[in-house]
């Protein structure tokens, strides 16, 4: 729901701010790619959680029955999030507007505030020492 709220907030501050129109050469394949990319992400994280047994089901996380710590997520906490991120900024690529590029930040500040620093927090007191170790080893987003 965030992510449907923070990509129609971009589209209304490229209304409403026509004067911070930028050119982005070729702006739809750039912003196809952006998506293809988080694409990819989003359902190798998924697959990645499904390999090992464990839910994908962000409002459940005290459900996780292991620490997943290859595939994807060696190289971040949170691949889904991430792709979410990707395609926000394949929005802003296609809407060309300075303003719509505020939305994936505010939707990382957003998601590590009220859903990350959470989970964590619930993993931290499921899983302990490996997932401490974990989240001193792999950066929480990039």
């Amino acid at each position: 729901m965030v992510f449907l709220v923070v990509g129609a907030a971009m589209w209304l501050f490229e209304k409403q701010v026509p004067q911070a129109t930028v050119h982005i050469p070729r702006p739809l394949p750039v912003a196809i790619a952006f998506s293809l990319a988080a694409a990819w992400l989003g359902v190798k994280a998924i697959l990645d959680f499904r390999r090992h047994g464990t839910t994908v089901h962000p409002h459940y996380p005290e459900k996780a029955s292991t620490v997943v710590a290859d595939g994807v997520y060696r190289y971040t906490r949170n691949p889904m999030y991430l792709a979410l991120v990707v395609v926000l900024l394949a929005w802003a690529v296609r809407l060309g507007n300075l303003a719509s590029f505020a939305g994936p930040p505010l939707f990382v500040a957003y998601m590590t505030r009220f859903q990350v620093k959470p989970e964590e927090r619930i993993l931290l007191s499921k899983f302990g020492a490996p997932y401490r170790e974990y989240m001193e080893t792999v950066r929480r987003w990039i």
